[in-house]
């Protein structure tokens, strides 16, 4: 899941954003879409963990967290970000491939506590596309990234290499 609208400026990081109000509302209506029994997991920054909350009780891991970055508040950062997800390299970000790496870990480390339960990680657009890249080999990183919403929960199928957006009825085309 891709977290919901956060309150954002530039006196504050972006790891350190709360959900705005309107956040709250759509974190709120999400939680009636998630399964019951589902373990929530979040990234540690608020936004994600605040966005699972309504849900219930949510267990945090720094894995899932948002790319690190040296990144401006001004200027176009939606061009920034889809390129760097595309394969551009910046002075002061985390390597792409370290990034799958450690969301990756992540994933593992939950699966294996889910048992059978359903598994709900809330985490960041960029982070979740280059792990998406990595195990389900998205067609276009890029465009991907560039079709998620806030909030966006999507159902990963990593055996049959497969994404789709449950939370509308729009697909989600990755091969």
């Amino acid at each position: 899941m891709r977290h919901a609208m956060p309150a954002f400026g530039p006196d504050v990081p972006a790891a350190a954003w709360e959900l705005s109000s309107e956040g709250w509302r759509e974190a709120r209506a999400l939680a009636r879409a998630l399964p019951a029994d589902a373990l929530l997991i979040a990234s540690r920054e608020p936004k994600a963990r605040q966005t699972l909350e309504p849900a219930g009780s949510v267990s945090t891991d720094e894995r899932f967290n948002e790319v690190a970055r040296n990144e401006p508040y001004e200027g176009d950062f939606q061009a920034r970000r889809r390129a760097y997800v595309s394969g551009t390299d910046y002075t002061g970000w985390e390597a792409r491939d370290q990034v799958a790496a450690r969301f990756a870990e992540g994933v593992r480390f939950w699966v294996a506590r889910a048992d059978e339960r359903p598994l709900v990680i809330a985490s960041h657009g960029m982070a979740m596309t280059l792990w998406l890249t990595a195990t389900v080999a998205l067609a276009d990183p890029g465009a991907f990234w560039a079709d998620l919403r806030l909030p966006d929960l999507l159902t990963v199928d990593v055996a049959a290499e497969q994404v789709s957006r449950t939370k509308s009825d729009d697909p989600l085309d990755i091969c």
